[in-house]
């Protein structure tokens, strides 16, 4: 049997299941975790121990077909720049809460589209967070960027404020998919933005790729590939299209007869692997790759890659905060979600309450089942020993969970003299899957997208 025919009998291209970017998933947060449980995990925080800081930006001037995320489209600044107001706002209200001295090691802005902001909005935004949270010494700055959407006079406000990393989407540079998904972007404009970011000094760059996407084929995506080499980015995610109409109304606009059939997306995701690796750069989880030097790789080969709601991340700050409508954050303590909808995230700050509506207060449980789960999905290895060594005698509730995953996905996964687990290379799209096994809550599979 091929290695297709067997993981397609394992049920890779049936299983829906979550990306674990969180542990637990989001759809398991709870509204009996609000903004009493913010208000005092943001008081715990220890001022000698940099933050991660996420602020959303819920706004597109296009949608995209294809997106899920959670973002509404204008054609003017004025809903902008009065949400600008309301992340200034926010801003004061976590400042009542945080302890003196608390610095930011990471600021990510993503969206919708940060870009859509002027230069004037860009500073007044920076310079509000950089006043409650400052930089710690060895920060990083990063920007989730539309070619479409910037143009210099944004790029030197970014820079300006400290912007040293910048995340591009691209998606796919195929002028038929482009059409069938919605979003016109000329390789010329990207590569024109990219010169730009350079010339400004940030030479870290991201890009962003989908593949699953209708007409996309293995020639199309090839030739995206070898754009988007061209480029020379340090990073790059090429992630799988997740078709939820039922949850993403703007998908029901993509002919669904035109989606590459299951085993043609597998194949399509394996090209994306072959040539990048053949390119110079290190696979990375499921879905990222990065050059040999970068940061992320490094944590990869020192087994300190982590998840974050990003994806992969070599972060190491244990707090991330999240700024604006729906951002997550994470403490020691859980998870907390802002409201989703802007207007009453909007509601909320302007009657003087931090926004949080729902989360989930960790047990000692879920940092055992999380841990594993980072295992699989970052290092495709589950280490029983070390979780021993950290959990003490509740990790051996692993021990029948690693049983059953090795006789349900057989032959790639095995068990070592030592009980610690390993995927096969040739199994290591099954990662979702496998995770699953040691996911101790139970929630609809309809919420997830396709594991493949």
């Amino acid at each position: 049997m091929t290695n297709i025919a067997l993981l397609q009998s394992l049920g890779l291209f049936d299983a829906r299941v979550p990306r674990y970017t969180s542990y637990p998933a989001a759809p398991v947060f709870s509204g009996a975790v609000g903004a009493d449980f913010q208000a005092q995990a943001i008081e715990a925080l220890d001022p000698a121990v940099p933050i991660s800081v996420y602020v959303h930006v819920p706004f597109c001037e296009r949608l995209c077909w294809f997106c899920a995320c959670r973002t509404q489209g204008t054609q003017t600044l004025a809903p902008v720049e009065a949400y600008v107001g309301t992340l200034l706002q926010e801003l004061e209200l976590v400042k009542q809460h945080l302890p003196a001295g608390v610095k930011a090691g990471r600021l990510h802005w993503g969206g919708g589209t940060p870009t859509i902001l002027s230069p004037e909005l860009i500073h007044k935004l920076a310079q509000a967070i950089k006043a409650v949270i400052p930089f710690a010494e060895d920060y990083e700055f990063s920007v989730e960027i539309d070619p479409m959407m910037v143009d210099e006079p944004k790029i030197r406000a970014l820079s300006e404020e400290g912007m040293n990393r910048a995340s591009i989407g691209i998606q796919d540079f195929t002028d038929i998919v482009q059409n069938a998904i919605g979003r016109e972007q000329p390789f010329e404009n990207t590569k024109a933005c990219v010169e730009t970011l350079r010339r400004y000094g940030v030479h870290s760059l991201n890009t962003d790729l989908v593949y699953g996407l209708p007409h996309q084929n293995r020639e199309s995506l090839a030739a995206t590939i070898d754009k988007v080499l061209s480029l020379r980015p340090d990073r790059v995610a090429i992630f799988g299209y997740a078709h939820v109409p039922w949850m993403a109304k703007r998908q029901k606009l993509i002919d669904e007869t035109v989606l590459p059939p299951d085993i043609e997306r597998h194949e399509l995701a394996n090209l994306a692997a072959r040539l990048f690796t053949e390119g110079g750069f290190e696979r990375i989880g499921i879905d990222h790759f990065a050059l040999p030097d970068d940061s992320m790789a490094v944590a990869a080969r020192s087994g300190k890659l982590r998840r974050n709601f990003q994806g992969y991340t070599d972060d190491t700050c244990p707090t991330l905060l999240g700024i604006g409508a729906s951002s997550i954050s994470k403490f020691e303590q859980g998870y907390l979600q802002n409201t989703a909808a802007t207007a009453a995230y909007i509601k909320s700050i302007e009657e003087g309450r931090l926004p949080g509506y729902r989360g989930h207060r960790m047990t000692e449980e879920d940092y055992l089942h999380g841990r594993a789960i980072e295992m699989i999905m970052c290092d495709f290895f589950l280490d029983l020993p070390a979780l021993r060594a950290r959990f003490g005698e509740p990790a051996e509730t692993m021990v029948p969970r690693i049983a059953e995953a090795a006789e349900k996905f057989t032959p790639f996964v095995t068990v070592g003299a030592d009980g610690s687990m390993s995927i096969a290379k040739e199994g290591r799209a099954l990662a979702r899957m496998i995770a699953r096994l040691f996911d101790a809550y139970e929630t609809p599979e309809a919420r997830y997208s396709q594991a493949s």
